[in-house]
């Protein structure tokens, strides 16, 4: 797989951002940790990391814009492209010494995401997708899982945590989905949920209240694998509502009526 200049530049950030996060990772008992809210951490180490990705992305395309978590929204001279990027997803899973969290970088062009980066560094699995070109990972095609029956079917989500106003409705998905399907995940990084939905790990994931930056790589990545990917409101935006809803396409409608009621 030959890619784009583009995305040669974000599979070499998010390499760089996540040998970074592997060495802080080994020392997590060490890390200094500031309190961001309830439940909330963010670490030196998602900071440092983040910066690595500033320097690799801005320095590469200084014109483009930029969205990430910690260091919020810049404005580029070229209006019509940004980085949307987030460069720990799953800070509790690391914070807890939990080797399941990524680096996610997202090209958006006027209002569309054109290429994705999701980099699960712990295990060295690198799930990339350009607009046309496929998904992958590292050097293998990626595609969405076969199966069509939801009850062969495992699926992910997020469960609210401490003090969060969207336990009630995802209490009811649970209580539709799990009777109906093989088991449910909840594996406590997003970013990675859609790439092993794009992989056919899972068959699909759905969670409310995200960032753009959860989302972003993801969507390309399960689009570019034969996925489908939804807002949980059929005419709502992804990245606008922070909700999302995505499986394979044989899977796809019984799955969303399901988790829309």
């Amino acid at each position: 797989m030959v890619g784009s200049a583009n995305l040669n530049i974000m599979i070499k950030a998010a390499r760089k951002a996540g040998r970074s996060l592997v060495k802080d990772f080994r020392e997590v008992e060490n890390l200094q940790v500031s309190m961001k809210g309830a439940g909330d951490f963010v670490s030196k180490a998602d900071i440092a990391a983040e910066a690595i990705l500033k320097e690799e992305l801005l320095g590469a395309r200084p014109t483009y814009g930029w969205l990430a978590e910690e260091g919020g929204s810049i404005d580029g001279e070229d209006p019509t492209r940004r980085w949307i990027v987030d460069p720990l997803d799953g800070t509790t899973n690391f914070l807890h010494g939990l080797p399941h969290w990524a680096v996610s970088i997202a090209l958006e062009h006027k209002g569309k995401i054109v290429a994705g980066v999701i980099y699960d560094a712990a295990k060295d699995e690198m799930f990339f997708a350009e607009k046309g070109e496929g998904a992958w990972m590292n050097d293998t095609r990626i595609r969405v899982s076969g199966r069509h029956r939801m009850i062969e079917s495992i699926f992910s989500t997020g469960l609210p945590f401490g003090g969060r106003s969207d336990l009630p409705a995802t209490l009811q998905d649970l209580a539709r989905l799990m009777p109906v399907c093989a088991g449910v995940r909840r594996w406590g990084a997003a970013a990675l949920d859609m790439a092993y939905v794009a992989a056919g790990r899972y068959e699909g994931f759905w969670e409310r209240r995200l960032n753009a930056w959860d989302m972003a790589a993801g969507i390309i990545i399960v689009k570019e694998a034969g996925g489908f990917v939804q807002a949980l409101n059929p005419e709502g935006s992804v990245l606008d509502d922070g909700e999302v809803i995505c499986s394979n396409e044989p899977i796809f409608d019984q799955f969303a009526k399901v988790i829309r009621g």
